[in-house]
């Protein structure tokens, strides 16, 4: 098979990208909408909530092999024309996923104390911090089960059902928080709580269209401990690379959180329009790990070409118009999470700064989806800790000097939004400078 021409590959590249689009979208607008409700109770329960929302995403977020490794390895297999080896593969991606989740839960119900004490919490911040991570964590093992879940169905080439079902989620989600945070008073708690409840109606919705799938398969529901296995050896090397992303987020928390609330809560707002504007641009990098899986399973080498620079080009393209829509929105964000002055300041800044390095986010989430669809697990681990090295310092320089509200603020979207990021693309784009990457087969 020759690469297809140019318009059949942009709609190859958009009949996934746009559905998979809204469902990313939809995931972050959890978080706003628990950001937006509870930021309307006062500067210590937002920050809390901030707190244990990175505690909570960090643990939550390095199970994200949990989908992209069942992406490439359903694709790959759907490449070969071996429809039962791609159902097994999911099966055996959501079994990890449910384990994983009931041992997650159980560690952060009984460590959040400790955990936010670590981050540095103290006080009515401290408690409200606790409160979000523990009725969170109940919703812990659906949320693994919908990223391996939403795996088996990007790897069968479908991001229009993670669209409905997200949707649906994040419907539930916003009448389940402000019930339970407002008429029935239950503060933080019921922020996280009406989310955990949500996710775990997402979870169910998966169960049930994926079970006859796999039976018609002609698969066996239980699990296969090679398989099982096989995920869990990707994973690893998936898992270090996720790890070392969520280091430097932590750092980065960790760094707002010695300057005060003020600066906490501020940054906090701004890694949340962060993550929203992310996942917009993973859109592209969901339908490069499932394109790129697919053409690589069926031994298409030229295809795999043609698509990585064309999705490379698009990433920079799409990274230039978030950042515009980004710059002009920055004044007026803040007002619709918080009352307070100086807090909607700092965000004002931040924003503006992160909206400066959109582009080279684009091309950094491309890329990424690239390498992962390949397989490439074992580089982008190893980039990954290169990466880290070189941010910490920047963190380190910004300690040494006493900042408040808006040039804390400022600072850390600098190393952030920039040094961070701009580190991540050097390494992406060295490897993807020649085939090394490139595997081809099933």
């Amino acid at each position: 098979m020759t690469p297809e021409p140019s318009r059949g590959l942009g709609r190859s590249i958009l009949a996934l990208a746009i559905p998979a689009l809204g469902a990313l979208i939809a995931e972050p607008l959890f978080l706003l909408a628990d950001m937006a409700i509870i930021g309307h109770l006062g500067i210590n329960e937002l920050a809390g909530a901030g707190l244990g929302t990175t505690i909570l995403q960090t643990a939550v977020g390095l199970m994200i092999f949990l989908a992209y490794s069942t992406t490439p390895a359903v694709a790959r297999a759907m490449g070969s024309g071996n429809m039962g080896k791609a159902m097994a593969a999911g099966r055996d991606g959501i079994a990890l996923a449910l384990g994983l989740g009931l041992i997650l839960a159980v560690v952060g119900f009984f460590g959040a104390p400790a955990l936010a004490t670590a981050m540095g919490a103290t006080g009515e911040v401290h408690g409200f911090a606790v409160d979000y991570i523990q009725y969170s964590t109940f919703g812990i093992p659906a949320m693994l089960l919908v990223l391996a879940a939403t795996g088996v169905l990007r790897g069968l080439q479908d991001t229009k059902t993670p669209l409905y079902v997200a949707g649906l989620g994040f419907a539930a989600n916003i009448a389940l928080n402000y019930v339970l945070v407002y008429p029935l008073g239950m503060s933080v708690a019921g922020a996280a709580l009406g989310t955990s409840i949500a996710q775990w109606g997402m979870a169910l919705i998966y169960l049930w269209m994926l079970v006859p799938r796999m039976r018609g398969s002609e698969q066996t529901l239980r699990p296969s401990l090679s398989g099982v296995l096989s995920t869990g050896k990707v994973g690893s090397w998936l898992m270090l690379r996720t790890l070392s992303l969520r280091l430097a987020l932590i750092a980065t928390v960790w760094v707002a959180t010695g300057q005060g609330a003020l600066t906490l809560a501020a940054h906090q707002l701004v890694f949340t329009i962060f993550t929203f504007m992310a996942f917009a641009l993973d859109a592209l990098a969901i339908a490069a790990q499932a394109l790129i899986g697919k053409e690589l399973g069926a031994g298409h080498a030229g295809a795999v070409h043609t698509l990585t620079k064309t999705m490379s080009r698009w990433g920079i393209y799409f990274g230039i118009f978030t950042g515009a829509v980004l710059a002009i929105i920055a004044p007026f964000v803040g007002a619709l999470f918080t009352a307070d002055d100086s807090v909607r300041r700092a965000t004002m800044v931040g924003v503006w700064i992160l909206a400066a390095a959109q582009p080279i986010c684009g091309l950094v989430f491309v890329l990424d989806g690239v390498l992962i669809g390949a397989g490439d697990a074992r580089y982008l681990a190893i980039a990954g800790l290169i990466t880290l090295l070189v941010y910490l310092p920047m963190l380190v320089v910004i300690t040494r000097f006493e900042h408040a509200g808006v040039s804390a603020v400022g600072w850390i979207w600098v190393a952030f939004g920039v040094g961070f990021m701009a580190a991540r693309a050097i390494t992406l784009s060295w490897r993807v400078r020649n085939d090394a990457w490139m595997r081809l087969g099933a």
